[in-house]
Protein backbone atom coordinates (compact mmCIF):
# COMPACT_ATOMS: atom_id res chain seq x y z
CA UNK A 1 0.00 0.00 0.00
CA UNK A 2 1.21 3.48 -0.65
CA UNK A 3 2.40 5.48 2.34
CA UNK A 4 0.70 8.85 2.36
CA UNK A 5 3.02 12.29 1.84
CA UNK A 6 3.83 13.48 5.86
CA UNK A 7 4.50 17.29 5.91
CA UNK A 8 5.54 18.99 9.21
CA UNK A 9 4.33 21.99 10.34
CA UNK A 10 4.20 24.73 7.54
CA UNK A 11 2.78 28.23 8.00
CA UNK A 12 -0.62 28.52 6.85
CA UNK A 13 -3.92 30.37 7.34
CA UNK A 14 -7.72 28.65 7.51
CA UNK A 15 -9.41 30.33 4.48
CA UNK A 16 -12.85 28.89 4.89
CA UNK A 17 -14.44 26.31 7.01
CA UNK A 18 -17.70 24.38 7.37
CA UNK A 19 -18.94 21.03 9.44
CA UNK A 20 -17.95 17.64 7.72
CA UNK A 21 -20.11 15.08 9.25
CA UNK A 22 -21.22 14.94 13.09
CA UNK A 23 -17.48 16.29 13.98
CA UNK A 24 -15.35 16.94 11.64
CA UNK A 25 -14.02 20.58 9.53
CA UNK A 26 -13.57 20.83 6.35
CA UNK A 27 -11.05 23.35 5.54
CA UNK A 28 -9.86 25.85 2.77
CA UNK A 29 -5.54 26.32 3.44
CA UNK A 30 -3.59 28.81 2.42
CA UNK A 31 0.14 27.63 3.07
CA UNK A 32 2.86 29.86 2.66
CA UNK A 33 5.05 26.91 1.05
CA UNK A 34 2.26 24.31 -0.34
CA UNK A 35 -0.29 27.08 -1.77
CA UNK A 36 -4.28 26.29 -1.50
CA UNK A 37 -5.51 22.81 -0.61
CA UNK A 38 -8.07 21.14 1.03
CA UNK A 39 -8.16 19.56 4.47
CA UNK A 40 -9.90 17.41 6.69
CA UNK A 41 -9.61 18.12 10.28
CA UNK A 42 -11.29 14.78 11.48
CA UNK A 43 -12.49 15.40 14.90
CA UNK A 44 -12.27 18.86 15.56
CA UNK A 45 -15.53 19.15 16.50
CA UNK A 46 -15.40 16.58 19.43
CA UNK A 47 -15.50 17.97 23.04
CA UNK A 48 -13.48 20.37 24.51
CA UNK A 49 -10.64 18.76 23.39
CA UNK A 50 -11.30 19.50 20.03
CA UNK A 51 -9.22 22.08 17.61
CA UNK A 52 -11.98 24.17 16.71
CA UNK A 53 -10.81 26.72 18.41
CA UNK A 54 -7.33 27.43 16.75
CA UNK A 55 -9.00 26.44 13.20
CA UNK A 56 -9.88 29.77 13.05
CA UNK A 57 -9.81 32.33 9.31
CA UNK A 58 -7.01 35.02 10.18
CA UNK A 59 -5.32 33.78 12.81
CA UNK A 60 -1.73 33.01 11.48
CA UNK A 61 -0.96 28.44 12.20
CA UNK A 62 1.46 25.99 11.46
CA UNK A 63 -0.19 23.18 10.53
CA UNK A 64 0.55 19.24 9.99
CA UNK A 65 -0.84 16.70 7.33
CA UNK A 66 -0.32 13.85 5.95
CA UNK A 67 -1.83 13.21 2.27
CA UNK A 68 -2.58 10.16 -0.33
CA UNK A 69 -4.52 12.57 -2.27
CA UNK A 70 -7.27 15.31 -2.04
CA UNK A 71 -8.51 16.49 0.87
CA UNK A 72 -5.36 16.21 3.07
CA UNK A 73 -5.63 14.96 6.43
CA UNK A 74 -5.15 17.33 9.00
CA UNK A 75 -2.68 16.12 12.30
CA UNK A 76 -1.26 19.10 14.16
CA UNK A 77 -2.36 22.48 14.41
CA UNK A 78 -1.06 25.16 16.44
CA UNK A 79 -1.74 29.21 16.39
CA UNK A 80 1.82 31.23 15.62
CA UNK A 81 0.90 34.88 16.54
CA UNK A 82 -2.42 36.56 17.75
CA UNK A 83 -5.67 36.22 15.47
CA UNK A 84 -5.73 39.57 13.57
CA UNK A 85 -8.63 41.17 14.86
CA UNK A 86 -11.46 42.10 12.49
CA UNK A 87 -14.78 43.30 12.62
CA UNK A 88 -17.51 45.01 10.80
CA UNK A 89 -16.36 46.33 7.58
CA UNK A 90 -13.15 45.32 7.87
CA UNK A 91 -14.20 41.86 8.51
CA UNK A 92 -16.26 41.52 5.49
CA UNK A 93 -13.19 43.04 3.66
CA UNK A 94 -11.13 40.18 5.00
CA UNK A 95 -13.69 37.78 3.75
CA UNK A 96 -13.42 39.27 0.49
CA UNK A 97 -9.47 38.71 0.30
CA UNK A 98 -10.22 35.16 1.25
CA UNK A 99 -12.65 34.45 -1.18
CA UNK A 100 -10.05 35.93 -3.99
CA UNK A 101 -7.71 33.83 -3.04
CA UNK A 102 -9.61 30.67 -3.15
CA UNK A 103 -10.93 31.08 -6.40
CA UNK A 104 -7.83 33.28 -8.20
CA UNK A 105 -5.04 31.04 -7.18
CA UNK A 106 -4.49 27.69 -8.59
CA UNK A 107 -4.28 24.69 -6.15
CA UNK A 108 -1.12 23.49 -4.83
CA UNK A 109 0.86 26.15 -6.19
CA UNK A 110 3.40 28.03 -3.36
CA UNK A 111 2.99 32.13 -3.83
CA UNK A 112 5.03 33.12 -0.64
CA UNK A 113 4.88 36.59 -2.17
CA UNK A 114 1.81 36.62 -2.02
CA UNK A 115 1.42 35.03 1.29
CA UNK A 116 3.41 37.86 2.51
CA UNK A 117 1.06 40.68 1.21
CA UNK A 118 -1.92 38.91 2.82
CA UNK A 119 -0.75 38.65 6.14
CA UNK A 120 0.25 42.59 5.33
CA UNK A 121 -3.18 43.45 4.34
CA UNK A 122 -4.93 41.61 7.76
CA UNK A 123 -2.69 43.56 9.15
CA UNK A 124 -3.61 46.89 7.29
CA UNK A 125 -7.46 45.94 8.27
CA UNK A 126 -6.70 45.58 11.70
CA UNK A 127 -4.63 48.79 12.35
CA UNK A 128 -7.25 50.95 10.87
CA UNK A 129 -5.56 51.19 7.00
CA UNK A 130 -7.54 52.87 4.03
CA UNK A 131 -9.95 50.25 3.22
CA UNK A 132 -10.08 51.12 -0.29
CA UNK A 133 -6.62 51.11 -0.75
CA UNK A 134 -5.81 48.11 1.00
CA UNK A 135 -7.72 46.16 -1.30
CA UNK A 136 -7.36 47.84 -4.51
CA UNK A 137 -3.41 47.18 -3.69
CA UNK A 138 -3.62 43.40 -2.25
CA UNK A 139 -6.09 42.81 -6.03
CA UNK A 140 -2.91 44.43 -8.10
CA UNK A 141 -0.13 41.94 -6.31
CA UNK A 142 -2.60 38.97 -6.39
CA UNK A 143 -3.22 39.38 -10.80
CA UNK A 144 1.00 40.39 -11.11
CA UNK A 145 1.60 37.02 -9.17
CA UNK A 146 -0.62 35.47 -11.67
CA UNK A 147 0.70 36.58 -14.51
CA UNK A 148 -2.25 39.50 -15.10
CA UNK A 149 -0.10 42.15 -14.21
CA UNK A 150 -1.98 45.62 -15.69
CA UNK A 151 -0.40 48.01 -17.71
CA UNK A 152 -0.57 51.18 -15.54
CA UNK A 153 2.78 53.25 -16.93
CA UNK A 154 1.99 53.70 -20.61
CA UNK A 155 -0.84 53.76 -23.40
CA UNK A 156 -0.76 50.28 -24.71
CA UNK A 157 -1.20 52.16 -28.46
CA UNK A 158 1.06 54.93 -28.59
CA UNK A 159 3.74 54.02 -26.21
CA UNK A 160 3.07 57.74 -24.30
CA UNK A 161 3.22 57.78 -20.50
CA UNK A 162 0.29 58.02 -18.94
CA UNK A 163 -0.93 61.48 -18.05
CA UNK A 164 -3.60 62.04 -15.40
CA UNK A 165 -5.26 64.44 -17.17
CA UNK A 166 -6.16 62.60 -19.92
CA UNK A 167 -8.91 59.89 -20.25
CA UNK A 168 -8.20 56.58 -21.07
CA UNK A 169 -10.09 53.71 -22.32
CA UNK A 170 -8.63 49.92 -20.12
CA UNK A 171 -8.76 47.09 -22.40
CA UNK A 172 -8.33 43.92 -20.04
CA UNK A 173 -6.41 41.86 -22.40
CA UNK A 174 -4.64 44.79 -23.83
CA UNK A 175 -4.08 47.80 -21.21
CA UNK A 176 -4.57 51.80 -21.36
CA UNK A 177 -6.21 53.58 -24.61
CA UNK A 178 -6.22 57.27 -24.97
CA UNK A 179 -10.07 58.73 -25.62
CA UNK A 180 -12.14 61.19 -24.62
CA UNK A 181 -14.24 61.47 -21.25
CA UNK A 182 -17.57 59.86 -20.53
CA UNK A 183 -18.47 56.07 -20.69
CA UNK A 184 -16.14 53.57 -18.56
CA UNK A 185 -13.31 55.79 -19.71
CA UNK A 186 -10.42 56.46 -16.87
CA UNK A 187 -8.25 59.16 -15.61
CA UNK A 188 -5.21 59.02 -15.93
CA UNK A 189 -4.65 60.02 -12.34
CA UNK A 190 -6.40 56.46 -11.17
CA UNK A 191 -3.58 54.12 -13.09
CA UNK A 192 -0.98 56.67 -12.09
CA UNK A 193 -2.29 56.25 -8.14
CA UNK A 194 -2.81 52.69 -8.57
CA UNK A 195 1.05 52.28 -10.15
CA UNK A 196 2.22 54.27 -7.07
CA UNK A 197 0.03 53.24 -4.53
CA UNK A 198 -2.07 56.40 -3.40
CA UNK A 199 -5.16 57.17 -4.37
CA UNK A 200 -6.57 60.95 -3.61
CA UNK A 201 -10.59 61.82 -3.76
CA UNK A 202 -13.49 60.44 -3.65
CA UNK A 203 -14.05 60.29 -7.73
CA UNK A 204 -10.83 58.66 -7.79
CA UNK A 205 -11.24 56.12 -5.36
CA UNK A 206 -14.63 54.64 -6.83
CA UNK A 207 -12.99 54.94 -10.59
CA UNK A 208 -10.18 52.44 -9.48
CA UNK A 209 -12.83 50.17 -7.75
CA UNK A 210 -14.81 50.17 -11.11
CA UNK A 211 -11.26 49.38 -12.80
CA UNK A 212 -10.37 46.74 -10.48
CA UNK A 213 -13.97 45.46 -10.36
CA UNK A 214 -14.49 44.96 -13.73
CA UNK A 215 -10.69 43.33 -14.05
CA UNK A 216 -11.41 40.53 -11.35
CA UNK A 217 -14.62 39.69 -12.88
CA UNK A 218 -12.99 39.31 -16.30
CA UNK A 219 -10.64 36.67 -14.69
CA UNK A 220 -13.48 34.95 -12.42
CA UNK A 221 -15.09 34.01 -15.60
CA UNK A 222 -18.01 36.49 -14.54
CA UNK A 223 -18.90 34.22 -11.67
CA UNK A 224 -20.43 36.55 -8.42
CA UNK A 225 -18.44 36.27 -5.48
CA UNK A 226 -20.08 35.42 -2.52
CA UNK A 227 -18.51 37.62 0.05
CA UNK A 228 -19.78 41.11 -2.39
CA UNK A 229 -22.94 39.43 -1.73
CA UNK A 230 -22.79 39.25 1.85
CA UNK A 231 -21.65 42.68 1.78
CA UNK A 232 -24.29 44.15 -0.18
CA UNK A 233 -26.62 42.93 1.94
CA UNK A 234 -25.33 44.04 5.49
CA UNK A 235 -25.79 47.01 7.35
CA UNK A 236 -22.21 47.87 6.19
CA UNK A 237 -22.88 48.44 2.42
CA UNK A 238 -23.18 52.26 2.61
CA UNK A 239 -19.43 51.87 2.85
CA UNK A 240 -19.51 50.83 -0.62
CA UNK A 241 -15.90 49.72 -0.08
CA UNK A 242 -15.33 46.37 -2.27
Amino acid sequence: MMQPDRYSLKEAFVLHRRNFRETSLLLDIFSRDHGIFRLIAKGALRGRGGRSGVLQPFLPLSLAWTSRGEPAVLTAAEARGNIFELSGKNLFCGFYLNELLVRLLPPHDPHERIFACYGQSLQRLQTGGRLDETLRFFELALLEELGYGLLLDYDAESGAEIQAERYYAYGIEQGPVECGAGGSAVRGSVLLGLRNGFLTGHEEILAAKRLMRRVIQHYLGGRPLKSRDLFKYSTYSVFNIE
